[in-house]
């Protein structure tokens, strides 16, 4: 295997990291989550 082989299968498997947790990240499942998360900082204890 060659640095070119290698390169092109390291920068495919970021790719698909990156598709991946893009994905999660805009999952409807953790909206809700993350609009906690997002009020964390504003509520007062």
């Amino acid at each position: 295997m060659d640095v070119i082989t290698s390169r092109v299968i390291f920068t495919v498997t970021c790719l698909c990291v990156f598709v991946g947790i893009a994905a999660w990240a805009y999952s409807r499942g953790n909206k809700a989550h993350f609009e906690e998360a997002g009020r964390l900082p504003l509520n007062e204890d």
